[in-house]
């Protein structure tokens, strides 16, 4: 039997994460290791300054007081004792585009199945003031699916963002690029410290048509196949080009 193992950024508790769990528990055995509470934007962080506690709230359900990351691997290590066939984070509550990836935790989780060796997939939605995840809990059942059926290429993952209105179909996608300037503000609290508050960014997103967020917006859902592997391939001579010395002493 496909085992399964879920995880998400938006907490154990999710109303997306169930929708998620529900929507492939027809392909095999489904886990549910996710944080025991919020953990958006916290990328591909890894604990590792302090223990984690796991408690199992209900049948192959657990919660973790850590990260996606740390889910993925104490699921992997002490609840499976195994890989799983297959990896699923979601469905967060917003989206995940462009250059958004790299900050969040959502993506981190199907981040690190790949690196485990396990095709993986982070699903998405548009941030919405009531959610409804029935349209992408049937996208991301029709994604995993084929995903079971012909597989993915080693250390590749998939990127899903579902859009709000009804969707048109899937769409093959490349990361959205945009000017990017995060909002940092600035306040005073009844001690009167200084304190900073990072907000959402204003950004402006660079015309292509191509690109996950022009699908999402065109009404498609996007799939963006992503690699663990951030090495810029192609600009390695231009920095072979640099002629940097093989050696370097310290006097």
């Amino acid at each position: 039997m496909l085992r399964i193992l879920i995880t998400n950024d938006d907490g154990v508790r999710s109303e997306g994460i169930k929708a998620l769990a529900d929507a492939v528990a027809h392909l095999g055995e489904v886990t549910v290791v996710a944080p025991v509470g919020e953990s958006s934007a916290i990328g591909h962080a890894l604990t590792l300054t302090r223990p984690l506690r796991l408690e199992e709230v209900a049948e192959r359900w657990f919660a973790v007081d850590g990260t996606p990351t740390d889910c993925v691997n104490i699921a992997v290590s002490k609840i499976l004792g195994a890989r799983p066939g297959l990896v699923l984070s979601g469905i967060n509550k917003g989206y995940n585009i462009g250059d958004d990836v790299t900050y969040s935790g959502t993506v981190a989780g199907a981040m690190e199945g790949a690196l485990l060796g396990v095709p993986s997939i982070a699903v998405s939605q548009c941030r919405v003031p009531v959610y409804d995840f029935r349209q992408a809990a049937a996208a991301a059942r029709t994604i995993a699916e084929a995903v079971v059926e012909r597989g993915l290429a080693p250390r590749m993952f998939l990127n899903v963002n579902v859009p709000p209105v009804p969707m048109q179909g899937f769409r093959t996608t490349v990361q959205a690029r945009r000017n990017h300037m995060t909002q940092v503000l600035e306040g005073v609290d009844p001690r009167g410290r200084t304190y900073f508050w990072i907000s959402e960014a204003d950004y402006e997103w660079v015309p292509d048509e191509r690109s996950d967020f022009h699908a999402v917006k065109q009404g498609f859902v996007s799939v963006t196949p992503l690699l663990v592997d951030l090495t810029s391939h192609e600009h390695l001579p231009l920095v072979e080009g640099l002629s940097l010395p093989a050696g370097v002493g310290v006097d």
